[in-house]
């Protein structure tokens, strides 16, 4: 590399081959994605098949314990990312592992007796609540490792294989979880998932600080050098550089309201699927279920595929326009796909449009990560997790508003909806800058395979 040129970051975790995914790093992000999210989806596969029967908990009462998780989860997003930029990836997502793992098995208690004051919904509440403080800083520390590990012409891929584990453990989660249920019930299931996590969490831990830098302590490490030479943002913003400028960065702020729109696409699909095809539709418990998963499975599938072609679009085209190419068609997609659905008349044609409707909104995910991190800097940490605040907070909206609008005006209507929220995210790339906190760099070639020199 030249001399005098700008180097914006010195990663303490830097991969063995530049230009190239660590795939050990990697496939253990992929695996604590994977548990995390069976550990937290299990919990309904086991209220569902056990535990409202058990303790004769009503539906609203079960959905307290899921509320629980996911109230605190949402609302500690933000800490969790201050958290993850103060000690670093390795030790936020040991911390996470290791926590899901220890509540994940409090909750299995909860079935071997262990109750608070003869409490057993007021216990499982706090438990729950508790894991969802815990597993906060799941994604955006995933994706401030997926920025310190992989090289920015690999980073989308990496980014949607570690999100679509994510799906792919939701997808499974309903058959294998469902089948170590009838084999030991819903207390060892839970206890031998949580086993796994604290067994995945030790290699992280390990493995990670073994691939540290020697001169650099494991927290520290990852926050790097960051280059004071940066370039305004294009609309007006200013480079994140502290929590001010980071909560009125423009690009960061629309990235975030962009996100809001795949979590109201996403948990729509996730809360009412199955209902609609089973309620609504008329096609059967038995169907509805099957029906139901194939969707997710077509997201865990986008999610990798549309990060790998936003790495080749970036290539050829520049970062902010490349970057942006991936998620735009994704969302618009995601609407024209879902209208085809609601008007397919055939269930199998149903299925058909709604899988592509969310395997092309998955497809962005990855470039949805790392443009977050990208844009926070040395705060990554931080602004992934305001990302992913906006992401969840979209998806609460989803569970109430689909209702109650399909209660007024029917159900296509109530699922239509979520068509026009996509192309409003779609609309807010126009002015979102990937490179709105990136130093200047020097460009060595021409054309769009020319390499950038930091």
């Amino acid at each position: 590399m030249p001399t005098g040129v700008h180097q914006p970051e010195v990663p303490a975790l830097a991969p063995e081959r530049p230009g190239r995914i660590p795939w050990p790093i990697v496939g253990l992000l992929m695996a604590l994605c994977f548990l995390s999210h069976m550990n937290r989806v299990g919990m309904s596969v086991a209220g569902n098949q056990r535990i409202m029967d058990q303790f004769g908990f009503s539906p609203t009462q079960m959905g307290m314990v899921y509320s629980a998780f996911l109230l605190v989860y949402t609302v500690c997003m933000i800490p969790a990312g201050w958290f993850i930029d103060r000690f670093g990836s390795r030790v936020a997502l040991s911390v996470m592992g290791f926590g899901s793992a220890i509540f994940g098995a409090l909750t299995g208690a909860v079935g071997f007796g262990f109750v608070l004051s003869a409490q057993p919904l007021l216990t499982l509440v706090v438990i729950r609540g508790a894991m969802g403080l815990l597993t906060a800083p799941l994604h955006p520390g995933c994706a401030r490792a997926v920025n310190h590990q992989v090289p920015l012409p690999c980073r989308n891929w990496a980014n949607g294989l570690v999100t679509g584990a994510a799906l792919l453990g939701i997808a499974c989660t309903y058959r294998a979880f469902g089948a170590l249920i009838d084999a030991i019930d819903w207390p060892g299931a839970l206890v031998v998932i949580s086993a796994s996590n604290a067994i995945l969490a030790g290699l992280w831990l390990w493995f990670s600080a073994a691939r540290t830098s020697p001169d650099t302590s494991p927290g520290k490490a990852e926050l790097g050098l960051q280059s004071r030479s940066m370039r305004h943002d294009a609309s007006g913003g200013t480079p994140a550089e502290s929590w001010r400028s980071l909560v009125t960065h423009s690009s960061l702020l629309l990235l975030t309201l962009s996100y809001a729109a795949v979590g109201y696409f996403q948990y729509l699909f996730f809360y009412w699927m199955q209902y609609y095809f089973d309620q609504v539709l008329h096609l059967g418990k038995t169907a509805g279920q099957d029906y139901a998963t194939l969707p997710p499975l077509a997201m865990a599938i986008g999610m990798p595929l549309g990060g790998l072609l936003s790495d080749r679009l970036q290539r050829a085209f520049g970062l902010r326009f490349g970057r942006a190419l991936v998620p735009v068609a994704g969302l618009i997609g995601s609407a024209v796909f879902l209208f085809l659905g609601i008007l397919a008349q055939e269930p199998v044609w149903i299925v058909v449009w709604f899988s592509l409707a969310l395997g092309v909104m998955g497809a962005g995910e990855g470039s949805f990560w790392s443009t977050a991190v990208e844009l926070g800097g040395k705060r990554g940490g931080a602004a992934a997790a305001i990302m992913n605040t906006g992401g969840n907070g979209g998806g609460m909206l989803a569970p109430v508003v689909t209702p109650w609008v399909s209660e007024h005006f029917g159900w296509p209507v109530g699922i239509g909806l979520s068509a026009f929220v996509c192309l409003g995210g779609a609309l807010c790339w126009l002015w979102i800058d990937p490179s709105a906190n990136k130093p200047a760099t020097k460009t060595r070639g021409t054309g769009p395979g020319a390499t950038q020199v930091h």
